[in-house]
């Protein structure tokens, strides 16, 4: 592998992660947007959403459900997951381009997104 093949590849990567992510918010969209068309907005009370959608976990069973609201969280776990996974994709390329160097370097960065992604409050 060089380091042309590697940008492509990385392109293509980001490229497919950030158009399913807005698939994936536009599907949770529409059926959104299907379900509660109707619905008169209150702007004098804050509804919080629901109890189940705060963990990675809750919002794949809530989305399994068909929850829309789920659905488009889906899509934003998929958009901040993006970036991830090209890290994840330029450790393993500069690896096996044998440059240690850039293979540290994105590890450690790797290490500091997973940190961070780990232990949000």
């Amino acid at each position: 592998m060089n380091d042309h093949r590697l940008e492509i590849i990385i392109g293509q990567l980001l490229r497919a992660g950030v158009l399913l992510a807005a698939a994936t918010v536009l599907a949770g969209g529409v059926l959104y947007l299907a379900g509660h068309h109707a619905d008169r907005t209150n702007y004098h009370t804050f509804a919080v959403g629901q109890s189940g959608a705060h963990t990675i976990s809750g919002i794949v069973k809530t989305a399994a459900r068909g929850d829309s609201a789920a659905i488009m969280q889906v899509g934003l776990l998929l958009l901040i997951l993006t970036p991830v996974a090209r890290v994840m994709v330029a450790v393993v390329g500069f690896l096996l381009e044998r440059d240690r160097l850039y293979a540290v370097v994105s590890l450690i960065v790797l290490l500091i997104l997973a940190f961070s992604l780990l232990h949000a409050t």
